[in-house]
């Protein structure tokens, strides 16, 4: 595929199929329960303040309104702040063959662009936002496939935000181009698995990701010009672009039900099944042993002493599961960090790689699970997919459930009318500015 093709779909493409359109808006109003749920975790209120300090706007007809907090900061600081928000409670939107997260950064990016552009129509934010998924799907594929690192997020969805932002300002096929070049160029090529072997707020670079991604659109549209995109314009990465506008894999990206890394889940799923079926608590159990793929049982396996920590490890997920039969927010913070009950789990935990696990992984995000008791008794889990993927999607009830859980520091009365869009942006009968009349307000601290 060209590139005067990519950028016709890009810029005036045809809008996504009604299954791709309807789950853009699903993602959408998931991350935006994420950004909401995160807003008072000390990850986000930093990079909020940096953003109001560092990032500000030299002018009120430049700022963009942070989302949940109702200050301004510049675009480019806009995008970071809420990357960098959504990306630290780990409970954002994910595409198994990228290995990461593509919603985090441009729904930020999307509500910092649209606020230059009142009249931007639902209908048009959805088909932009669709594509922009897109990019990001194609342009991580062809980083992980052309290079041996593990690149972090922020790597490729930067390109995501530049794309969005083109299209979202109308700009020519030679700026967009310009764009692409400037957000790869600059975008973070962090290495992923040192984030997972030491975990902090840097988390998944999409906050480095949006911030280079949005200033990538405004550095071209005043005429600065950068590298063409390797991961989209070189030779060796067509087959990645090929299926552009026929392939619409925003449709398949998954839905967490928990806030932890997405390696983690398939063992979660395994454990809970277990729990269900035998009536298991946790007094009952001697050990348990994960089989799973080399990314997930690389995971944090001490007791975390920060949430970042908390997030990246699956035995501390498992103990929370054990214990608590749940996992939201308050089991990975403040005090959920510190329950001697969780504590005692860990121990007990035991991660294996699986040959039969490994091949599947990353297309398939598989484990099982073996809980051994004190009476010496073995119960196995068998092959347990991730929940809230394409092997076992939620249903949409199970979403919303999920945002008014996530979304716990906003009043309900407001949870309901952010969700109750979702439905009135799929009908086209609103402008995006209604939605961010909603989501730029602050929440009470208290």
């Amino acid at each position: 595929m060209t590139f005067d093709q990519i950028a016709n779909f890009i810029l005036q493409g045809p809008p996504p199929p009604p299954e791709a359109r309807e789950m853009t808006a699903t993602l959408l109003f998931d991350t935006l329960g994420v950004a909401a749920g995160a807003v008072h975790m000390e990850s986000g209120r930093i990079a909020r303040d940096h953003a109001v300090r560092f990032l500000n706007a030299g002018s009120a007809r430049d700022a963009a309104t942070l989302l949940f907090d109702g200050r301004p900061a510049s675009v480019p600081g806009a995008a970071f702040a809420l990357a960098t928000q959504i990306d630290n409670l780990d409970a954002h939107d994910g595409f198994n063959p990228v290995k990461g997260h593509i919603g985090c950064a441009v729904v930020p990016a999307l509500f910092a662009f649209a606020e230059h552009k009142p009249d931007l129509s639902a209908a048009e934010a959805l088909d932009a936002l669709a594509m922009s998924y897109e990019i990001g799907a194609r342009a991580g594929m062809a980083l992980h496939g052309s290079v041996s690192d593990y690149h972090t997020s922020g790597a490729w969805n930067a390109l995501a935000v530049a794309a969005l932002g083109a299209r979202i300002f109308g700009l020519s096929p030679d700026q967009l181009r310009q764009a692409l070049g400037i957000a790869e160029y600059h975008g973070p090529r962090s290495q992923m698995m040192r984030e997972i072997a030491n975990p902090t707020m840097l988390h998944d670079g999409s906050g480095m990701g949006a911030m280079v991604g949005a200033q990538a659109v405004l550095l071209a549209q005043d005429g600065f010009t950068g590298a063409p995109a390797i991961t989209i314009e070189d030779a060796g990465v067509n087959q990645f672009w090929q299926d552009l506008g026929q392939d619409w894999t925003v449709a398949r990206n998954y839905i967490k039900p928990y806030p932890i890394c997405r390696w983690a889940h398939a063992a979660i799923d395994a454990l809970a099944r277990l729990m269900r079926e035998h009536d298991l608590h946790a007094d009952q159990v001697r050990h348990i042993r994960v089989n799973t793929f080399r990314e997930a049982a690389a995971l944090y396996a001490r007791v975390p002493a920060t949430t970042s920590q908390a997030q990246y490890s699956m035995n501390f997920a498992l103990g929370c599961m054990l214990v608590h039969g749940k996992i939201t927010a308050p089991e990975i913070s403040d005090d959920g960090l510190r329950d001697p009950r969780v504590h005692a789990v860990i121990p007990k935990i035991t991660a294996h790689v699986a040959d039969v696990h490994q091949d599947r992984f990353p297309a398939g995000r598989l484990s099982d699970v073996v809980v051994t008791l004190n009476d010496g008794q073995e119960l196995a889990s068998g092959d347990q997919p991730a929940r809230g993927g394409t092997e076992e999607p939620l249903s949409l009830q199970e979403v919303e459930a999920k945002f008014h859980n996530i979304a716990a520091p906003v009043d309900a009365a407001r949870r309901t009318e952010i969700w109750a869009m979702r439905a009135r942006m799929l009908a086209g009968d609103m402008p995006v500015a209604d939605v961010a009349r909603v989501v730029t307000e602050g929440v009470d601290a208290s």
